[in-house]
């Protein structure tokens, strides 16, 4: 099994690749991260103004970019890029509100609780006691149900937020998704049925799709040259910490810490599934460094002035599509994101690729994640209390993603955290049935 992981690479984590090469593949990661979506998200539920609005959208690029770096060359040493994750958006908005809003001491207590929580990550990380943590607490059969429940928990995300809720004529979102799915798996039967030019239409697949699917959009009147033209070219991001100050609320601070806590249990999920695409075991030293690395990416984000970046698991995907796993690549991603912390006008081009190109590619990708995670499972001899470790958290996964919102706004608020996170909860619930009932110990890290 382990050889058909390694074969489907083309280029391995340390394997060289030319600059050109790497910059055209590390903007593919980008393209395909819908990294702009969490900010836009999070100025709506602030009623934010077009300035704060793009100011958050810049410093979410920076920290990103910077985060994506730190973690690829320095902490965790494994192609890993950082992007903004949904689930402290409503937190972030209500600790925003409660503290006087915008004009009031908002952001500068939200900042100051995201401090905090950032700091405590490093700690974590230093301590050495989270390598311990994942060690005892989640063998093989259980990093295999956190992959196939980060992949699983995308696919309705994909599918409703991306075409079927998605702005625009319905009936011309889907033809918009299927057309750009189309252009993807033509360009990934090209590459397998003539090896020759395997380099340029799998490495390249997702651009090409992304490309195509634009330029139909366009066709449609779907692109929004206007709002492209009428940005500036070039501006520093001003929504920084320096603009809105820092301030310490000690309930904001527990909030935050426990969806830290949270955060956590999914980049572990994401650090497993790319283990499983790279077929790279995952060391003790790793792990601790990879926490800090967590921890100084979320903190640089609050520098910047915005919610945490932490582990993206759709480059898993985009790995196994692609074929191409260079930690050069994603360094390239990290530097693509920071140039468009400051070059406005190129992130208000990706802003406006319709949200149903982005989400004919992702669909794909989600389920490459899910099928890498039942990949490493097949790999187990799996007994009968195995099934309920595997099934369970799937069956949760399922039950969250498909939670009417009026039950969510029903609970209370720190429950609501978890509801809001599928992962989380599969995460949590197999880690406990693996304690609860008899299973083998060999571990994934």
């Amino acid at each position: 099994m382990e050889n058909q992981v390694e074969s489907s690479l083309i280029v391995g984590p340390d394997d060289p690749v030319p600059a050109g090469e790497a910059t055209l593949l590390g903007l593919q990661h980008v393209l395909a991260m819908d990294v702009y979506v969490p900010p836009i998200i999070l100025a709506g539920m602030m009623a934010m103004g077009a300035a704060d609005s793009t100011g958050l959208l810049q410093s979410t690029f920076l920290a990103a970019g910077i985060g994506t770096i730190l973690q690829t060359c320095f902490f965790m040493k494994m192609p890993v890029s950082q992007g903004p994750s949904f689930v402290p958006l409503g937190a972030a908005a209500g600790v925003v509100m409660a503290s006087g809003g915008l004009k009031g001491n908002g952001m500068a207590t939200l900042l100051g609780a995201l401090v905090v929580g950032a700091i405590v990550l490093v700690l974590l990380g230093l301590s050495g006691a989270f390598q311990k943590i994942i060690n005892t607490l989640v063998p093989a059969v259980v990093g295999g149900t956190i992959i196939t429940c980060v992949g699983l928990s995308l696919i309705p995300s994909a599918l409703n937020d991306n075409i079927f809720e998605a702005t625009g004529n319905i009936y011309q979102n889907i033809e918009l998704a299927s057309i750009t799915a189309l252009t993807l798996l033509i360009c990934v039967a090209i590459s397998i049925r003539f090896p020759r030019v395997q380099k340029l239409f799998k490495t390249g697949s997702i651009v090409i799709a992304l490309l195509v699917g634009t330029l139909v959009s366009a066709s449609m009147g779907r692109f929004d040259w206007k709002s492209v033209a009428d940005s500036a070219w070039f501006s520093f991001p001003q929504r920084t910490m320096l603009h809105w100050g820092i301030s310490f609320n000690l309930t904001s601070i527990l909030t935050f810490i426990i969806i830290y806590a949270i955060l956590t249990t999914e980049t572990t999920g994401t650090w497993f599934a790319m283990g499983a695409v790279t077929n790279h075991k995952i060391t003790s030293r790793q792990w601790n460094h990879g926490i800090i690395g967590e921890g100084l990416s979320c903190l640089v984000a609050a520098l910047a002035g915005t919610t945490p970046v932490t582990g993206y698991s759709t480059n898993a995907g985009v790995i196994s599509i692609t074929g191409v796993a260079s930690k050069r690549v994603f360094i390239a991603a990290g530097s693509w994101f920071i140039v468009l912390g400051f070059f406005a006008k190129l992130s208000a081009f990706l802003a406006v690729i319709p949200a149903p190109v982005i989400g004919g590619v992702f669909a794909i990708i989600t389920v490459t994640i899910m099928l890498n995670g039942l990949n490493v499972i097949r790999q187990q001899q799996t007994g009968e209390s195995d099934l309920y470790i595997i099934g369970l958290p799937i069956i949760l996964t399922l039950a969250l993603v498909l939670l009417p919102s009026k039950v969510t706004n029903a609970a209370p608020q720190m429950i609501q955290y978890l509801l809001g996170s599928p992962i989380a909860v599969a995460a949590i619930t197999a880690i406990v049935l693996n304690l609860l009932m008899p299973s083998r110990h060999n571990k994934l890290a």
